[in-house]
């Protein structure tokens, strides 16, 4: 096995060594199962203990060998610590994926400073965390890739999530700056970023939330295993620097690109509403601080609560997958762009 782009796809002689924050739920948990099903030992690491061993019971279940470890990913310390406990029972990592968060959903001048710090330190340094407790390991063996779950929002930031926001658009910055280094030194490691669109997790019942009503993905909205497919794509293909999955999330960066001013003024008159539902909201601290699957019986599983309004598949998605379509994904893309434009350019008319 070697870090340079050779799929690791089922079949293969020897397991993969996978190590997964945020595994206990949301795209975290369905990328655990998908690498179980190539047969794959896989760290499981979140705060949950309720949630991790529900998924270490899919893991067995799909075929592969599961290490629950309970960690908190702004702690490098527990990070160092639950890697040295994977590669003793499970052996040298192979892939490291990224993917612990949590947020705040309001506006910025009801957001603690305490609070911005934890969402900071959870979904921004806790990349930064992760990524530095893999590369101790994979350098000195000049092996192994790292995927960032990354995004649409890291470029296009939206109203009531700007610490998320802010954390996505800094792993951004901060992977780019990595990924130059490591090709200075020739360094066969590699690392790469999967943008991701709205998804249907459990997020959006577990957040904490100072909005009146419930919290929701901003449509169009895919299922956790939409996204769970691009990271092992990008995993198995890490030559890519960035990935878009999703319609949404190419239509969302490319508007940014041409008219991000304009992109302001849309998402302050729409952006507040579009991010929630009818339903008043539910009372309670949210997981800032304490994890939602922590007591026994309160697993969550990987899917939220907008299964029927979510795509279990996405077209953009799975031509990207295939060398072979790239011109069918190129025409895609640039119709996409078009018809932004034209979107953008009648509002532009409409608001002179």
């Amino acid at each position: 096995m070697n870090g340079t782009g050779t799929d690791h796809g089922a079949g293969t002689d020897t397991a993969q060594v996978v190590v997964v924050t945020g595994a206990s739920a949301g795209i975290g948990r369905a990328t655990a199962r998908l690498f179980a099903r190539r047969g794959a030992s896989v760290a499981l690491i979140a705060r949950g203990r309720a949630g991790l061993e529900a998924a270490a019971r899919e893991v067995t279940e799909l075929g592969g060998r599961p290490l629950v470890q309970v960690a908190d990913t702004a702690d490098a310390r527990q990070l160092e610590t639950a890697a040295k406990a994977a590669e003793a029972a499970l052996g040298p990592i192979d892939i490291w994926v990224n993917c612990a968060f949590t947020s705040v959903f309001a506006p910025f001048t009801e957001i603690t400073a305490e609070e911005y710090d934890r969402v900071t330190r959870v979904s921004y340094l806790g990349f930064v965390n992760g990524t530095r407790t893999a590369l101790a390991r994979m350098l000195p063996r000049d092996h192994g890739t790292i995927v960032q779950v990354g995004s649409a929002l890291g470029e296009r930031s939206i109203p009531l999530q700007s610490a998320y926001c802010g954390a996505k658009h800094a792993i951004n910055g901060f992977t780019s700056s990595v990924r130059t280094e490591l090709l200075h030194s020739g360094s066969k490691v590699r690392i790469t970023v999967v943008q991701m669109p709205a998804v249907n997790t459990p997020q959006f019942s577990w957040v904490r939330s100072r909005l009146p009503r419930q919290p929701q993905p901003v449509p169009p909205i895919y299922q956790p295993e939409v996204a769970a497919r691009g990271v092992l794509h990008a995993a198995d293909h890490p030559g890519r620097r960035e990935r878009w999955i999703g319609a949404g999330t190419v239509a969302t960066v490319l508007a940014n690109r041409l008219a991000p001013a304009l992109l302001d003024r849309c998402l302050a008159r729409t952006g507040f509403d579009s991010q929630q539902t009818d339903r008043p909201a539910a009372p309670g601290p949210g997981n800032l601080r304490v994890p939602a699957d922590e007591a026994p019986g309160s697993d969550h599983g990987a899917r939220g609560g907008f299964d029927d309004r979510s795509h279990g598949r996405s077209w953009q998605a799975a031509l990207a997958r295939h060398p072979v379509a790239a011109a069918t994904t190129a025409t895609g893309v640039a119709a996409t762009a078009v018809g932004i434009g034209r979107r953008l350019a009648a509002a532009r008319g409409g608001a002179r």
